[in-house]
């Protein structure tokens, strides 16, 4: 029987980062940056008021306050955009608005609520300190300065960045668009009506969520029945727009289950028997012109634990992310059970508690027990190790933190 860490080492192996691709800013949120991106001149490129006010020279305004205004003549109005060179002189001021062009000779802005406003000439009531209330030239971003550096998350705040750069476009590590193929002659729509022996597809829309919420981009597969030609129809169909495909169900041996046959003949992939609980079996390998391929359980609670462990830090890696895993922490179990021999066992928990203090795990429901209720009201993992065949209230165990 393959080991937990063997099989996700095959898994890693099979999905490196997809190749760089130069997008558009909308297109690259979410994405890992591929470039480092450099200022191609300074940030601002000139000095700039930053706020509404008076653009003045410091030692016009020396002394200046409520009891002893200084009357300065107000020489023009320079608003955003402005090209406009304006030169103060002795006892002059400049009325300007937020992100402006400073005039030239002027060393600070004077906000509107501290003068009378006046249009010809203002009442300043307070000084003024040098470089009070400007936005210096390239104190943002110098010329040649790496603005984002390869490897970052690009968000709102990164393509603001961006924008305020000029650049429409950058080269990230794309998403990951992963096809989703849950198989099964018993599976129907949620939303339909189930028959007798028929049961609702949470497979689909568990993983599509699951990827998405890994930064991939998702296609997901009406549920096929257990028809080998309609399988692998379908399989080929989906090939031009994956860059990796991810079955549930098929896998156990009944007679109609054909996941293994229909793959067989359309590339290279592997099955085994991995030593964890829940799950057992599972397929790695590639079909067509090398698309990866990932066959998980059909049974929701194994395919999504069996997600958790193998396809979210391999989609992270292709999606060329640097840390891969969910945090963990060690905890003390609130309650004992036993646990599978020679397999590493993973428990849906709630887990309470902070670093100074330390953690509790209570399991949700039975340990040994497929429950979607309890890994719905889960917020870890509790993992235990292949060679424990008891836990013990007390114990300590590693846990996975699924929210954050």
């Amino acid at each position: 029987m393959k080991a937990v860490s063997e099989h996700l080492r095959g898994v890693l192996d099979l999905l490196r980062p997809l190749p760089p691709l130069e997008v558009v800013l909308h297109d690259a949120v979410g994405c890992i940056l591929a470039e480092d991106v450099t200022s191609r001149g300074d940030l601002p490129a000139r000095d700039l008021a930053a706020l509404d006010g008076y653009a003045v020279r410091r030692a016009d305004v020396d002394g200046a306050g409520p009891a002893n205004p200084v009357e300065l003549r107000v020489l023009d109005e320079v608003r955003a955009g402005s090209t406009d060179v304006t030169r103060l002189v002795a006892r002059t001021a400049v009325r300007i608005a937020s992100g402006a062009p400073m005039p030239a000779d002027a060393d600070c802005v004077i906000p509107l609520e501290l003068t009378d406003r006046g249009l010809a000439s203002v009442q300043v009531r307070a000084g003024g300190r040098a470089g009070e209330n400007v936005r210096r030239q390239g104190e943002d971003l110098q010329t040649g300065e790496i603005a984002l550096a390869a490897g970052i998350r690009i968000g709102a705040r990164q393509i603001a960045l961006l924008a305020a750069l000029g650049r429409s476009r950058v080269t990230v590590h794309p998403r990951p668009r992963v096809v989703l193929v849950s198989v099964g002659d018993e599976l129907v729509e949620p939303g339909r009506t189930a028959s007798a022996g028929e049961i609702f597809d949470a497979n689909g829309h568990a993983l599509a969520t699951a990827v998405q919420d890994a930064g991939g981009t998702t296609f997901r597969v009406a549920a096929v029945p257990d028809e080998r030609m309609r399988l692998r129809e379908t399989l080929e169909d989906q090939l031009v727009r994956a860059d990796l495909i991810i079955t549930t169900g098929g896998l156990s041996y009944g007679a109609n289950d054909t996941v293994k046959e229909v793959l067989s003949p359309l590339g290279t992939v592997r099955f085994d028997n991995v030593a964890m609980w829940p799950g057992r079996q599972f397929g790695v390998g590639t079909v067509g012109e090398d698309t990866p391929i990932l066959c998980l359980p059909g049974d929701p609670v194994s395919a999504q634990v069996a997600f958790e462990v193998f396809v979210r830090p391999a989609l992270l890696a292709m999606a060329g992310h640097a840390e891969l895993y969910r945090p963990t922490v060690r905890a003390s179990v609130t309650k004992g059970w036993d646990s599978p021999s020679d397999r590493r066992e993973f428990v849906p928990v709630t887990l309470i508690g902070a670093p100074q203090e330390g953690y509790r795990a209570t399991p949700v429901g039975s340990p040994g027990s497929l429950l979607l209720t309890g890994l719905a009201r889960a917020n870890a993992l509790a993992v235990v190790p292949d060679d424990v065949r008891e836990v013990s209230a007390g114990d300590e165990l590693n846990c996975m933190i699924l929210e954050s």
